[in-house]
């Protein structure tokens, strides 16, 4: 079954989960769905409370197909997303790059919504959809789901405005389409229309509608303008030397056959070596063809005289795309201008050197001939040819770049350091060089300096082209790059460049790097760009590609800078841009000002970026009003505005201000709210640590079933300032602050979603409740860290915050936790203590949190829920560096064991310590562990008779030799040495029965064998061999009891021969391997756990038709991935069951170590269970009722008696009473009690 779009109810899971559905139960069904997985049925009845834990910041529980643990991306690439029923979100709609805008439009065929960004592909979220190129903008249809490209452009979008009045989608960027600039118009028929000013000289950053219905652009334009050709047209010299040259029916004659004679020849001399000539008295040609894709504006030809020869008419045929070429040229006999197509006329004057031929059509090619059809005397030929464009390029294949035989003086040129090597052009327009890099990624890795040939200083678009990664296979490896540079020669005139870029697009894109003032080459100063490897990527091996950056002319009707106002259907006139208000306030500004966001309040428009005019600083309000002057918003802001929300009354801004201008408002740092009502600006929390990009708003369930309004901002910041009682709180670039609270979402102590990534767009309450974002983002049901409540369908807090521990001994490795290399991280075991009326959750590994007295907590943390959740920790007297992975209470004792180290009450321990929960102190602590690592891995404590045994590395506790194995006698307080026939290092233990203990690891059993799995017999005190273990591949990590009797047992480990996991069961004989093909590389299982169903599924060999086995760690399977538990149900048939998030930021998913509970039933059975007080209600009534039964059939058969032995009634009156009684003496009424029959009177 699939659920449509709509809120639908489905097994929720935490409380914003239920409220987020019943919010959304109304909207219209779409063709976006989400597929419920079947509700895991876990019978938890017989537990009590149940916790995962592990190393994570955030958990979900598996609901829907679409759920996974890495949504949000690392490598550029955005998503169109919608929100699942359970409130999480999931891409419906796929990117290679970022969605920067977005807006929803009505059709003749329904509501779509329009897509723009600098992406390069795009595809549905369908099994098997394929990406389809799509060069920055294009089309969903929520009714359909299909994706649609809208071809024309050729760049990146950035602002988006769909007015619905005019059936129009306004669009802006920086790109070039149809034949406009950087601003167009889309028709809802499908159609590109440019506007009529022709676009803008420089990027367009927002677009929004006026009050008044005027079209208002922002951006870093200085005028309407499109791209100019420079004041010397032609002037870049296209290379023939690195092209393959080869040509028709060439001459016999040496020294004039060779078709490259005429390569760099500009003397027009005759000659052998210079000359290149036609057979006698036939036609022929003469062809080049390029690596690379080139647009010429002038041909030059130089004829030959050599022995009265030359050529007389000729044609230029392009490739690819076979045309014949157009030109005008002066004809040197007459001085004027003329024009010819397939038979070009060259003079036979020897006074004229050479002829210039100009293309009427100016397009791309990558090869041309020229046919020669018609000659002077015996035969054609040339004595050189030379092409020239207008495209200022630099190629990091340098050979593309203008020869040096041109004799120019700056030629463009390259120069690169590193491992390059040339690949094929695929389908890209040139080739371009490719650097395989090894971590650890520098910006010294490689490097490549573009160079232009800059004839005239004026204001440029710098353009970086990248060759898309499919062709060449290589976006797995594609990273990032950074780009730098000085445009001027006076630093103070531009900005340098300093921007950072994926190179992960499918297909080929270019980015603008730079737009301003760029000087021309001069013996001082030359423009340059240097592109490097983004210094510090996490990346084993990077892809690095170099092509080529282009340098553009822009020509521009001047005086706006960054703001202009467009009135569609009034005519464009220059002379009267300063009758709109809008235009006369962009004037005001400086010519490096830059438009960034737009927004409208009422009648009120507001402008944000980076411009100041009098006494306004980056941000302002105008009515729209040709005669409303602008006002500045409670001061403005002393920094650059970046983004802006709105929401009522208020709006939100993000960028890199920390103040208001007047310094009135201090303490803003980059985030800040406005109220338009009261004019005046307020903090957000104390603000971020760096840049704020984008301010998008989203809706959240936080405290009730309505959802409501929370701001998400994100950037270049890792931390959301301390305010109040309120600490840092350490982030990816991410922020959401939730107005009702007033404070971050990451700062709640509610039962919440956990959001991360990227927000770059949305749409909120479109079609019918629901919303649409853009961005890259990983959310969760409920963030919490390292430890989770476990309830029948959903997850609860612990009162505690997990940090992950800092010190270097403890790096981090998913796959293999080591204790002997201190690779433990997170929560590894924990245990509920309800003894003698506590109620304690302990919480071990190797972690920090923060005690209720504010002290820092290491390792092991008590919740006391009798005392309002009250956290503490040890103390100070184990060290910092301890990790704890196996933990039991006996009595009032805690037997916590690992990689422990410390000195308690003046005595050294190791390994294991016991902690009184009822005091809250130290006992005596048994002699300390030694040999091997010294390290505890499983405690396992003997019911009968309450001794505690340990297993792990060791050999002695303290003189007691007891390797592997050894148990702490609780009433004799002293080691003891389990068995005498083992030795190794135990990874597990578990009671099987109460007298067989089963132990895990590389062990020995009899000094002489070798094996995975031993088996203790505690009557016996001896060990053997489990039955079957030669067949396990590699030593056991994880056990757990297959059947409630311990005749059966699961059991999973690494193999010995090739490292890959196996989880294998026996009946006690024979093992068999389970879920081999389902089971990945990469996963590591650390937990087995077996947990009766409510609801039965199909049984087979390995599980009853009543159990399913929880399998916990870090699972890859097959077609999903990774997830942290997962259900097994027999057969192939695994399931995820919990999903989790790291919590090292941008480090992907996370781990569950293990699932604990406050009894041990894991095998008993609910029967529909009532409350206690219903039962002994019913015991009562039962009760009762057979007394009742029992009295009534007492009656019964003493009548049936008493009538079958001749009873009749005694007379009544007291007379007759008295007068029988005086007539029986009293001997002979106590004879005839032994007589048969009645008595006789």
């Amino acid at each position: 079954m699939r659920l449509p779009f709509r809120r639908r109810r489905g097994a929720p899971h935490t409380a914003s989960a239920i409220s987020l559905v019943l919010a959304f139960s109304a909207a219209p069904a779409t063709a976006v769905s989400f597929t419920p997985v079947p509700d895991p049925n876990l019978d938890l009845s017989q537990l009590g409370r149940v916790a995962l834990v592990g190393d994570f910041s955030s958990i979900s529980l598996y609901q829907y197909e679409e759920q996974r643990e890495q949504l949000s991306q690392n490598n550029g690439t955005e998503q169109l997303l919608a929100r699942m029923p359970n409130g999480l979100f999931a891409p419906i709609v796929h990117t290679d790059a970022t969605i920067r805008t977005m807006c929803s439009i009505d059709t003749k065929d329904g509501t779509v919504v329009v897509l723009g960004g600098n992406f390069t592909s795009i595809r549905g979220d369908d099994p098997g959809a394929t990406a389809t190129q799509s060069n920055a903008i294009a089309l969903f249809d929520p009714a359909t789901g299909a994706v649609t490209p809208i071809q024309g452009l050729s760049g990146q979008v950035n602002a988006l405005l769909c007015d619905q009045e005019r059936d129009t989608v306004f669009v802006g960027g920086s790109f070039v389409g149809s034949n406009s600039t950087n601003a167009l118009a889309w028709n809802v028929n499908g159609n590109w229309e440019n506007l009529p000013f022709t676009g803008f000289n420089g990027p367009v950053a927002a677009i929004t509608k006026t009050p008044s219905g005027s079209i208002l652009f922002g951006g870093s334009f200085t005028g309407l303008g499109n791209a100019s050709t420079p004041s010397t047209p032609d002037g870049q010299v296209i290379n023939l030397s690195s092209a393959t040259i080869s040509a028709g029916s060439s001459s016999l004659t040496p020294g004039f056959d060779d078709p490259k004679n005429i390569i760099c020849k500009t003397s027009g001399e005759d000659g052998a070596g210079n000359t290149w000539l036609l057979q006698d008295g036939a036609p022929g040609f003469w062809s080049a063809q390029f690596r690379h894709g080139f647009r010429p504006t002038k041909l030059r030809l130089y004829n030959t005289h050599q022995d009265g020869r030359g050529t007389r008419t000729w044609r230029f045929i392009a490739m690819p795309i076979n045309g014949i070429m157009n030109f005008t040229y002066i004809d040197p006999a007459t001085g004027q201008n003329a024009s010819c197509t397939n038979e070009c006329p060259l003079s036979d004057d020897k006074s004229v050197r050479f002829q210039d031929f100009h293309f009427v059509n100016v397009i791309g090619m990558n090869e041309f001939r020229i046919d020669i059809s018609a000659f002077y005397g015996s035969g054609g030929g040339l004595n050189g040819i030379e092409l020239f464009g207008d495209d200022i390029f630099s190629y990091a294949v340098n050979e593309f770049n203008e020869p040096t035989c041109a004799g120019l003086k700056f030629p463009s040129e390259a120069t690169t350091t590193g491992p390059w090597t040339v690949s094929p052009s695929f389908q890209s327009t040139a080739e371009y060089l490719t650097a395989q890099l090894a971590a650890p990624i520098t910006d010294e890795s490689a490097s490549v300096v573009f160079t232009p040939d800059i004839r005239e200083s004026g204001h440029y678009s710098v353009n970086l082209y990248t060759p898309g990664c499919l062709q060449d296979n290589t976006c797995a490896t594609r990273g990032q790059v950074r780009l730098t540079g000085q445009m001027t020669a006076d630093p103070t005139k531009s900005q340098p460049i300093d921007v950072t870029l994926y190179q992960t697009n499918n297909f080929d894109k270019y980015d603008q790097i730079y737009f301003g003032l760029v000087d021309a080459s001069s013996g001082s100063f030359r423009p340059r760009v240097t592109m490097t490897p983004l210094a510090g990527q996490d990346l084993t091996q990077m892809t690095f590609v170099a092509q080529r950056v282009s340098f553009t002319l822009i020509n521009s009707t001047g005086g706006l800078h960054g703001l202009y106002e467009y009135t569609p259907g009034a005519p464009v006139n220059a002379s009267e841009f300063m009758r709109s208000a809008f235009n006369r306030l962009g004037s005001s500004f400086s010519a490096t000002s830059a438009v960034n966001a737009l927004a409208t309040i009422g009648e009120d428009t507001y402008i944000a970026g980076n411009f100041s005019a009098g006494d306004m600083r980056n941000i302002v309000t105008m009515k729209s009003d040709n005669d409303a002057t602008a006002q500045a918003l409670d001061g403005g802001l002393n920094g650059e505005v970046k983004s802006i929300f709105v929401d009522g009354t208020l709006l939100y801004a993000g960028g890199e201000f920390t103040s208001t201008a007047d310094n009135a408002t201090r303490g803003l740092n980059r985030v800040a709210v406005y109220n338009s009502a009261t004019d005046a600006w307020s903090r957000l929390g104390a603000g971020v640590n760096g840049k704020v990009k984008r301010v998008v708003g989203m809706t959240m369930n936080i405290t009730s079933a309505a959802p409501e309004l929370v701001v998400a901002f994100s950037g270049d910041f890792d931390r959301l300032l301390a305010f109040g009682d309120v600490a840092d709180v350490e982030v990816d670039g991410f922020g959401v602050w939730v107005p009702s609270q007033g404070n971050w979402l990451q700062n709640l102590k509610l039962p919440v979603e956990r959001i991360e990534g990227i927000l770059s767009a949305s749409i909120l309450n479109f079609e019918g409740g629901h919303s649409l974002y853009a961005g890259a983002l990983s959310s969760f049901s409920l963030g919490a860290s390292g430890a989770a409540i476990l309830n029948r369908d959903s997850l609860g807090r612990l009162p505690i915050d997990v940090e992950t521990a800092t010190d270097s001994s403890n790096g981090l490795s998913k796959r293999g936790m080591s204790l002997a290399d201190g690779n433990i991280q997170g929560v590894v075991t924990g245990v509920f203590d309800t003894n003698n009326g506590r109620n304690l959750t302990i919480l071990g590994g190797h972690f920090s949190a923060k005690g209720s007295d504010e002290s820092t907590i290491h390792n092991l943390a008590i919740i006391d829920g009798s005392d309002n959740d009250k956290v503490t920790g040890l103390g100070d007297q184990i060290s910092d560096d301890s990790s704890f992975v196996a933990m039991a209470v006996q009595g009032d004792v805690l037997y916590a064991g690992g990689r422990v180290s410390g000195t308690v009450n003046g005595a050294n321990v190791n390994g294991l310590i016991t902690y009184n929960l009822a005091s809250r102190s130290f006992n005596t602590q048994p002699p300390a562990l030694s040999g091997g690592n010294g390290t505890v891995s499983a405690i396992a404590v003997r019911s009968s008779t309450k001794d505690v045994y340990v297993g792990g590395s060791f050999t002695s506790a303290g003189s007691l030799g007891c390797p592997g194995v050894c148990f702490f006698s609780t009433e004799a307080s002293q080691w003891n040495q389990a068995g005498r026939n083992l030795d190794g290092n135990v990874t597990v233990l578990m009671w099987a029965t109460d007298n067989v203990l089963i132990a895990g690891g590389t062990l020995t059993v009899n000094t002489t064998i070798s094996t995975f799995l031993a088996r203790y017999d505690a009557t016996q005190q001896s060990w053997d061999v489990y039955p079957g273990a030669d067949q396990l591949p590699g030593p056991v990590t994880a056990l757990t009891a297959g059947a409630s009797d311990g005749s059966q047992i699961w059991a999973s480990g690494v193999s010995s021969s090739d490292g890959s996991v196996y989880l294998m069961k026996s009946d006690g004989t024979i093992w068999r391997r389970a879920g081999e093909s389902a089971l990945e590389p990469g996963t590591d299982i650390r937990g087995l756990q077996i947990f009766s169903l409510t609801s039965s599924h199909d049984s087979d060999d390995f599980l009853t038709k009543d159990e399913s086995l929880l399998l916990t760690g870090t699972i890859v399977l097959a077609g999903f991935g990774t997830a942290s538990a997962v259900l097994y149900h027999g057969g192939d048939r695994f399931v995820p069951f919990a999903l989790t998030a790291a919590t090292t930021l941008s480090s992907g998913s996370g781990s569950i170590a293990r699932v604990f509970s406050e009894h041990g039933n894991f095998f008993a059975k609910s029967g529909g269970n009532m409350p206690l007080v219903f039962v002994v209600l019913i015991g009562l009534s039962i009760a009762l009722g057979l007394t009742l039964l029992i009295v009534a059939a007492g009656v019964i058969l003493d009548r049936i008696r008493k009538k079958r032995e001749g009873y009749v009634p005694a007379p009544t009156s007291m007379i007759d009473r008295g007068s029988g009684i005086a007539r029986i003496p009293p001997h002979e009424l106590l004879e005839g009690l032994n007589r048969h029959g009645a008595p006789q009177v």
